[in-house]
């Protein structure tokens, strides 16, 4: 049989660069996600944007099933098992084909956003989330994380003005808020070399500015 030439081998084992932004409630996540996708097309990247929950049709129906406000009784740990479910059908139906693909993926939210939404404020079991993560990812970590970090009540202002009514996770009290953003801290310090700490209290060019510069580092 006649092996594969080392051109051939590379090819097969190239992958796509996998980045996901986290952060609370109004910390910038979108605005950043579009100043980075801008930036990374023109230097000829080929980028998959996409989110969580959701990214795909039945993520989607999923996603709003978890953050639809009259869905007040849905317990924890039901909560959990959703995010799980729309994660699954998200990494396989798109995440992966274009990491394949050899396409830069940038998410808005992944795994991350269970170990602090549903571990940190909820009080789920951090090993539990972390079981769940590996399965449903089937190990898949990104490769790059910028974490925008926010005071929750500034976030709010910045919420408040876009005018539209909050989802069933934003209208959950400011300590839920203030305990999401001290568990997305601790998660920063123990994974320092994939997660960066960005202030996002700043101007957007500026925030801009400090993810490039995490980036050109990373690259």
């Amino acid at each position: 049989m006649q092996r594969p030439t080392r051109r051939k081998a590379a090819t097969a084992k190239k992958s796509g660069l996998f980045l996901s932004f986290e952060g609370g409630e109004g910390a910038g996540k979108s605005t950043q996600i579009q100043l980075l996708l801008k930036n990374l097309e023109a230097r000829g990247h080929e980028v998959v944007q996409t989110r969580e929950p959701g990214g795909t049709e039945i993520a989607n129906r999923i996603r709003a099933m978890i953050l639809d406000p009259q869905m007040q009784g849905l317990v924890p740990l039901a909560e959990l098992f959703l995010y799980q479910a729309s994660r699954a059908q998200h990494v396989e139906e798109k995440i992966r084909p274009a990491l394949a693909k050899g396409q830069t993926v940038i998410c808005d939210r992944f795994t991350d956003s269970s170990v602090v939404y549903q571990g940190a404020a909820r009080g789920l079991d951090a090993k539990l989330i972390e079981a769940l993560n590996a399965i449903s990812t089937s190990k898949l970590m990104p490769d790059l994380t910028f974490l925008l970090d926010i005071d929750p009540e500034k976030g709010f202002e910045r919420v408040g003005r876009r005018g539209a009514a909050l989802d069933r996770i934003e209208a959950e009290g400011l300590s839920f808020h203030r305990a999401v953003r001290a568990g997305y801290k601790r998660l920063a310090l123990q994974n320092k070399k994939r997660i960066k700490l960005i202030n996002a209290a700043r101007t957007a060019e500026k925030v801009h500015q400090d993810i490039l510069k995490h980036l050109e580092a990373r690259l």
